[in-house]
C-alpha cells in the first residue's frame, strides 16, 4: 500500500514537471514566432534556436509599373513586389536586367523619357533605393544590383532590337544607361500578356504641365477609405515582452512619457504612441551580416524582418515599406512608411519607423503605431480630366494618387501633386 503511495506521488511530480516543461516550452515558442528570445533577435545563432531570421521576412515594397507596347500603354495605380503580379514577368525581368547590367554610362533625362517610346517595362520604387536593394525586391541574386548606385525610377527598354537597355534615374541629376541580357523579344511578349490602352504619361499629353513621368489612369481606380486606429490602446505588455523588457519596471513622467528601463536599454512610450526604443552597451538586437557592417541589402533585410515582427502584426491592412537607407561609416539609418496594398499612406513630416544600426547591432528605433482598417466606403477620388484642371496650378509636380492620414480617424486616397 505504501509502495502504492510513493508510487502515485513520484506520478503526480513527474506529470507537474511535464505540464510545467509544456508551458515553458509553449512560452519560448511565442517568444520565436515573434522573432525574438531572450531580447535577441535576427543574430547569427538564429539558425540553431529557431528564431525569425532576416530571409524569413521577405523585403516588399509599392511598386508603380507600366508596360509599354506597340497598340499602348497598361499601368495600374498600386502594386507591391510582394504580390503574385509582380514576380512574373515584371519581377522576373527586372531581376534578371540588374544581374546582368554592365557598360553603364551617363544619360541625359531625355534619353531617359525617349525609352519610354517603344517596348518597355517603367519601375517606379516611390523611394530612390540602392540597386542592390532594388535586386532584393525584383528577387534576384545575392549578387545582383550595385550598392553605390541609387535609383528611384527604371526603365527597362528594348527600343532597337537585339537586347534591352536598362535605365536609371535617381529622381535628381544622376541618370544612367547600362546594357543588359534581357532579350528585347521577351519585353514585346510580357507585354502581350497585358490589356494595353487606359494608361498614358503625361508626356504623351499636350493638355498638361505636369511631370513627364506622371502615371495618368484614364479609369479612376476605386480605393476604399480606411479607418486609422491606435494598437496600443488595449496596452503594452506584448511590445515589451517582444522587446525583452520587463513590463513591471516602468514609470511615468509628468508629461505623460512612460519610461521603461532594463539594465542600460529603454524604451519610451509618449503620449502620441510613438516609441523610442535605445539600446545599452551591449546590444540586444542584432542584423544578420556575414562582415562586422552589414551591406545595405542586409541591412534592409534585417531591420525589415524586426518591423515585420513589431509592426505588421497590429498595423492591419497595412504594410511598412522602405523608403530610405544610408550609411556613413559604421552607422546605418533606414526610414520606413505605411502602405496599403500598394498605395503609400502618408503623413505630414513623419515615417512609420527609423532604425538606427552602429556595425550590425540596432541602437536605436523610433516606431509610429498605426492600425489600418479597409472599409467598404470608396474614396472619393476626382476623375482624371478634374485632377488635372486642378494640378495644372503645378506646373512640373508629379500627379500621383496616395491615401492622406490627417490624423482624423479616417484616411482617403486621393490626388496629390507634388
Amino acid at each position: 500500500m505504501e509502495d502504492h503511495k510513493y508510487r502515485d506521488m513520484a506520478q503526480n511530480v513527474a506529470i507537474t514537471l511535464l505540464a510545467v516543461l509544456a508551458v515553458v516550452l509553449f512560452t519560448r515558442t511565442q517568444l520565436y514566432s515573434l522573432g525574438l528570445d531572450e531580447g535577441r533577435v535576427l543574430d547569427q545563432s538564429a539558425q540553431e534556436t529557431g528564431a525569425v531570421t532576416a530571409q524569413a521576412a521577405a523585403l516588399a515594397a509599392p511598386v508603380r509599373v507600366v508596360i509599354t507596347g506597340a497598340y499602348g500603354r497598361y499601368g495600374g495605380v498600386a502594386l507591391t513586389t510582394a504580390q503574385e503580379g509582380f514576380d512574373d514577368p515584371l519581377g522576373r525581368r527586372l531581376a534578371e536586367a540588374l544581374g546582368s547590367a554592365q557598360n553603364s554610362a551617363p544619360c541625359t533625362l531625355d534619353d531617359f523619357l525617349k525609352a519610354l517610346d517603344g517596348p518597355s517595362v517603367y519601375y517606379d520604387f516611390l523611394e530612390p533605393l540602392p540597386l542592390s536593394v532594388i535586386a532584393e525586391l525584383a528577387g534576384g541574386s545575392e549578387a545582383a544590383g550595385d550598392e553605390t548606385i541609387s535609383a528611384r525610377r527604371l526603365v527597362l527598354s528594348g527600343q532597337g532590337g537585339g537586347t534591352a537597355n536598362l535605365y536609371l534615374w535617381d529622381g535628381g541629376e544622376t541618370c544612367v544607361r547600362c546594357s543588359t541580357a534581357v532579350s528585347a523579344d521577351s519585353l514585346e511578349q510580357a507585354a502581350g500578356r497585358y490589356e494595353l490602352g487606359g494608361a498614358s504619361f503625361a508626356l504623351d499629353r499636350e493638355d498638361t504641365t505636369l511631370a513627364p513621368y506622371s502615371l495618368l489612369l484614364e479609369e479612376t481606380p476605386t480605393l476604399p477609405v480606411l479607418t486609422a486606429g491606435d494598437p496600443l490602446a488595449s496596452g503594452t505588455d506584448w511590445l515589451l515582452t517582444a522587446l525583452g523588457f520587463n513590463p513591471r519596471t516602468r514609470h511615468t513622467e509628468s508629461n505623460g512619457t512612460e519610461i521603461i528601463i532594463d539594465g542600460d536599454r529603454s524604451l519610451r512610450i509618449r503620449p502620441d504612441k510613438s516609441v523610442y526604443y535605445q539600446s545599452g552597451r551591449d546590444p540586444a538586437i542584432t542584423v544578420e551580416a556575414k562582415d562586422d557592417l552589414p551591406t545595405l541589402r542586409e541591412a534592409a533585410q534585417g531591420t525589415s524582418a524586426l518591423l515585420s515582427t513589431l509592426l505588421s502584426p497590429v498595423s492591419g491592412d497595412a504594410q511598412p515599406y522602405l523608403k530610405s537607407v544610408r550609411q556613413n561609416g559604421s552607422t546605418t539609418t533606414l526610414t520606413y512608411g505605411y502602405q496599403s496594398n500598394g498605395v503609400p499612406i502618408q503623413f505630414p513630416n513623419e515615417t512609420a519607423a527609423e532604425v538606427t544600426l552602429t556595425n550590425a547591432a540596432v541602437t536605436s528605433v523610433t516606431l509610429r503605431f498605426r492600425q489600418y482598417t479597409a472599409t467598404e466606403e470608396p474614396s472619393l477620388l476626382l476623375p482624371l480630366k478634374q485632377a488635372l484642371a486642378v494640378a495644372s496650378y503645378r506646373p512640373n509636380a508629379e500627379l500621383s494618387i496616395l491615401y492622406v492620414d490627417r490624423g482624423s480617424g479616417t484616411c482617403t486616397a486621393c490626388w496629390v501633386a507634388e
